[in-house]
């Protein structure tokens, strides 16, 4: 059930997909969906937890430190991988910020989103921290301002957006690197 409501979810938001889209994806009754989730709401939540776990955890952090050599390379290799995403014609967009905005940050999905979102700043302050920049948190702040952009920029249609965040983001990084010098 939660694979067909991540697929659904990811691609189409939440409030366009209905509890009977997920369980006739899924094939199972609808009594077996509120088994094991009481309502969309508590699916959706486990959407979002399942979406960090499998896209910030599993492939914008992995990932990066598996091709960059050091903090920064790893930093600036979030672009790559987003510049590989953005020319996929699965590309979806950002689910934490599609569900925040879909439901604001007063519903419970919208906290979670907020939540989420607040973890990919903080693997973002991890590698500044490890590169030695300058006050990693406000760094991590304006880095994630460029990955949400970057995003954005992609859901209208500009494939090269990652490219152009990147090179904004190697500004950034020696903003941060100078002040601390």
């Amino acid at each position: 059930m939660l694979e067909s409501a991540y697929a659904l979810f990811s691609t189409r938001g939440v409030r366009d997909v209905g509890v009977d889209e997920v369980v006739a994806r899924a094939g199972v009754a609808k009594a077996t969906l509120y088994h094991h989730f009481t309502s969309k709401d508590e699916l959706v939540l486990a959407f979002l937890q399942e979406r960090e776990h499998r896209w910030t955890f599993d492939w914008v952090a992995a990932e990066a430190r598996r091709r960059g050599a050091t903090p920064e390379e790893q930093l600036l290799a979030i672009f790559d991988l987003f510049d590989e995403w953005f020319h996929r014609a699965d590309f979806e967009g950002c689910s934490f910020v599609n569900v925040l905005l879909e439901m604001s940050s007063a519903h419970p999905a919208g906290r979670a989103s907020v939540r989420h979102l607040e973890n990919i700043r903080g693997v973002v302050s991890e590698l500044a921290g490890e590169a030695g920049l300058r006050d990693p948190v406000a760094f991590a702040r304006s880095w994630h301002i460029l990955m949400k952009g970057s995003i954005v920029q992609a859901a209208e249609g500009d494939v090269d957006a990652a490219r152009r965040a990147q090179a904004l983001a190697r500004l950034l990084i020696g903003a941060h690197r100078e002040a601390r010098a």
